[in-house]
């Protein structure tokens, strides 16, 4: 007696898990960080190596428009420096802003560029 294959399929395959990258989980952090006005106009990631240590370099620029959101972005600028980020797998080693940009007319807006350097921590 011959066995039918099919009795032993139990359903279709599953889609592969996909995970968030550590660039994808450091941008929502950093906007719920900045707050909801925030929007990440550029992200630049780039490997990054010492003797000791592995992990990466990301550039990001957020966008403050508005009274209300100008107001989180210079919130954001003064607590960046300190602010103790909870990313799995990896150490925020430092944090900066680079270049704060503001402009008053025709409406209040403020580009703030920051540098973060994350270290692989597996």
């Amino acid at each position: 007696m011959l066995l039918d294959p099919r009795l032993f399929l139990t359903s279709e395959p599953k889609a592969p898990r996909v995970r968030p990258t550590t660039g994808e989980r450091l941008i929502a952090a950093l906007r719920k960080f900045a707050g909801e006005r925030a929007e990440v106009v550029r992200h630049k990631e780039a490997p990054w190596a010492s003797v000791t240590f592995t992990g990466s370099r990301h550039t990001l620029v957020l966008r403050f428009e508005g009274w209300e959101a100008c107001d989180d972005g210079e919130n954001f600028v003064a607590d960046l420096p300190e602010h103790e980020f909870t990313l799995p797998g990896v150490l925020v080693a430092d944090a900066a802003v680079t270049c704060n940009t503001q402009v008053l007319l025709p409406e209040p807006a403020m580009e703030v560029e920051i540098e973060l350097l994350l270290l692989d921590n597996k």
